[in-house]
């Protein structure tokens, strides 16, 4: 897969793993935002998270208001290398182009101390 141009920050393989994998945890609480329509919609709506863009999308200006987005309203955002395995992540069959993960669930339990902890670390590292 060729990288957009814009794809910058990248997370680098080792960042990239820790993402996806916080990511499939957040997945699995319901604490995901996916897609383009979504993401969008919720960052309009002041929703707090780290933003995860895949960097292989085509064409590039489906992704291209997100980071504009995301730094007015000082959202940490970072491009990860593929589409395939941000939807993988997001606990579906189909790539996905970015993905909104939330400090809290939507709907349930609470979120662990442990898993807080490890958003709050992500979050400082992005």
């Amino acid at each position: 897969p060729r990288l957009a141009p814009i794809a910058k920050p990248l997370a680098d393989e080792k960042l990239t793993k820790k993402v996806l994998k916080l990511a499939k945890k957040a997945a699995k609480r319901k604490q995901i935002k996916r897609g383009v329509k979504e993401v969008i919609k919720a960052i309009r709506k002041q929703v707090k998270g780290i933003c995860l863009i895949a960097g292989d999308i085509s064409p590039i200006d489906v992704i291209t208001p997100l980071p504009v987005m995301c730094e007015d309203r000082d959202l940490p955002y970072i491009y990860v290398p593929s589409k395939e395995e941000l939807g993988q992540a997001g606990l579906t069959k189909r790539p996905t182009s970015c993905m909104l993960i939330l400090p809290k669930a939507l709907k349930g339990e609470a979120a662990k101390d442990e898993e807080a902890k490890e958003f709050a670390e992500l979050y400082a590292e992005v």
